[in-house]
């Protein structure tokens, strides 16, 4: 699904609203997660999941091809944990 489906699927459900503002409202909650994640706070939506921003330190690596070691700097990196609704509607038969 592309940000364009969402539009349009938001504009579907919403019946009144124009395509444009369907198109603002994704625009703008996209915004308020980035934003709130480059604060690095957690964003927590109920019944769907968690994305999180996690620190990992620099690190010695290895390149696969030579073995050679590499530094691997230090980075933010965006976890994602389903919520325990999400992973039942996943798979319903797993219960």
């Amino acid at each position: 699904m592309t940000k364009a489906d969402l539009i349009e699927r938001v504009y579907e459900k919403l019946g009144t609203a124009s395509k444009k503002e369907a198109a603002q409202m994704v625009e703008v909650l996209f915004d308020l997660i980035k934003d709130a994640l480059e604060r690095e706070e957690k964003v927590k939506i109920s019944g769907f999941g968690n994305f999180v921003v996690r620190r990992k330190r620099e690190r010695v690596g290895r390149n696969p091809q030579t073995g050679d070691e590499i530094k691997i700097s230090a980075r933010r990196v965006l976890t994602f944990k389903p919520s325990q609704v999400l992973k039942t509607i996943l798979n319903p038969d797993s219960e």
